[in-house]
């Protein structure tokens, strides 16, 4: 076997296949039910929804029509299922009216209707539905401190759950009696269908009791309406064999394992061993860097666990608890914390992208790391550790031109890592 010419365009090739593979034009048709007696009616919620929306129209071979609501920029257009774009990771006045006005379609409907209902990654926030006595702006200041406080995001999606009227079931039992089939892009570690976008339309195993132990264990104590809520614990999401879900049905059409398997074969085709670590990694970014950076050093050196040319891939969704005031991603934080880790390790070079396009809140999907880019970096007078002390993963990619924008990708499976050792 021998190294890839351009371990640059290798990895890059890489996440390409990564994301076709989870394109729901490869993934929806595939999974269609058959049609009802009734009505057919389509809803959904996620980075990944108006793509989705998209694919079920161009395959669904009678009466349709619906509503989904995907982040900003990530609208595709459908000619019979409506696209609202709304704000995500903090839910604005647009994903509330939209998630109200699910909850509007769906009601009386019968049980010869089907709802078709599409979920992936992202759709908890933009469906913004307060639970009663909260308002939009209790939900966006608990989303903000959730995200700045290193909770993962089972955590944060059982928090979101017991804020809402719409999620952990909840749009489920509004949709009774007509059956719901629910097809899921799944971007969480697992692939619980109760975790992706908090489960609309899934039983909900959390309680009130496991949000408000989130919050405790982060110290979230604002802001106080929210708090209380939790505390108060009235009226619980529904829970397994509530007969509101009876008959309903849920299928995983996309996970970060198929992405995984889709790049190994890449690499296999190049002549690479690919090595899949795992498609539910989690931790700090900074933590797991170090963790990744000693299976590398391993590689280099023994051989270990396997020969080297050599890819490492990961996949899942790493945190990052902001203490800087930098710019950066969880894949930004990853990357330039595996740069300072390696110190320069000659035949390592690594990408860490989100599948979705967008890295956190920031315009690019990811970056590559080169054995070069601490010394590159230096000559710029820019000092890697010192910009990850920042968090600002997203400055020292960017001076040196390594930052990979590709645009929304218009599906999520999380985050897609790729280490090649030559």
């Amino acid at each position: 076997m021998s190294a890839p010419a351009d371990p640059r365009a290798f990895l890059r090739s890489l996440f390409d296949a990564a994301v076709a593979a989870a394109l729901p034009d490869l993934c929806i048709p595939p999974n269609l039910p058959p049609p009802p007696r009734g009505r057919t009616l389509v809803v959904g919620a996620g980075k990944a929804a108006a793509s989705m929306a998209q694919a079920v129209e161009r395959n669904w071979p009678g009466e349709l029509s619906g509503l989904v609501v995907t982040r900003y920029g990530h609208g595709v257009p459908c000619e019979r299922i409506e696209v609202v774009e709304a704000s995500h990771p903090v839910p604005d006045a647009a994903g509330r009216e939209a998630a109200r006005r699910i909850l509007e379609r769906v009601k009386g409907l019968t049980a010869d209707d089907l709802v078709i209902c599409l979920i992936s990654g992202g759709g908890s926030a933009l469906l913004a539905a307060p639970a009663d006595g909260l308002t939009l702006e209790h939900k966006q200041a608990l989303n903000k401190a959730l995200l700045k406080s290193g909770a993962n995001i089972t955590e944060m999606n059982c928090v979101r759950k017991h804020l809402s009227a719409i999620k952990g079931g909840r749009l489920a039992a509004a949709c009774a009696p007509a059956q719901v089939v629910t097809l899921l892009i799944s971007d969480v570690p697992g692939d619980d269908p109760s975790v992706i976008a908090s489960g609309p339309t899934v039983p909900d195993p959390s309680t009130f009791a496991d949000a408000a132990a989130v919050l405790k264990k982060y110290s979230i104590t604002e802001p106080r309406e929210a708090i209380a809520h939790i505390e108060r614990a009235a009226e619980e999401t529904p829970k397994a064999g509530d007969p509101r879900l009876a008959g309903n049905r849920t299928i995983m059409v996309s996970t970060a394992q198929m992405s995984l398997e889709a790049a190994a074969q890449i690499a296999r085709n190049a002549g690479v061993t690919p090595v899949i670590l795992g498609d539910s990694i989690e931790g700090e970014s900074r933590e797991v860097a170090q963790v990744m950076a000693g299976i590398a050093r391993q590689v280099a050196l023994r051989d270990q666990p396997a020969a080297k040319p050599c890819v490492i891939l990961s996949g899942g969704e790493t945190t990052v608890t902001v203490r800087g005031d930098g710019r950066g991603g969880r894949n930004a934080e990853f990357l330039l914390a595996l740069a300072v880790a390696l110190d320069g390790r000659a035949g390592v070079h690594a990408l860490a992208c989100d599948t979705d396009g967008i890295d956190g809140t920031e315009d690019n999907a990811g970056c590559l790391l080169t054995p070069d880019s601490l010394a590159r970096a230096a000559a710029l007078g820019r000092n890697a550790k010192a910009h990850l002390a920042r968090n600002d993963g997203y400055g020292f990619f960017a001076a040196l031109g390594d930052l990979i924008v590709t645009g929304p990708t218009l599906t999520n499976v999380n985050d897609f890592r790729a280490i090649l050792v030559t």
